[in-house]
């Protein structure tokens, strides 16, 4: 686990990764974000970075 994994809540995460639909994958390899592709993670960060700006 990376250091800076909670800087993002599980359930946030989870959240946006459906929207984006990406979280199949996740659900599909039991909840492992290993195969999740790096252009997902970074709009999953993305999307979490707009929502915190929104939320200032």
């Amino acid at each position: 686990m990376s250091r800076n994994s909670k800087i993002i809540s599980s359930k946030l995460k989870e959240e946006i990764a459906k929207e984006l639909g990406v979280y199949e994958q996740v659900k599909q390899d039991g909840g492992s974000w290993q195969n999740v592709s790096s252009r997902d993670c970074g709009n999953i960060v993305k999307k979490a970075i707009e929502i915190a700006n929104r939320n200032v």
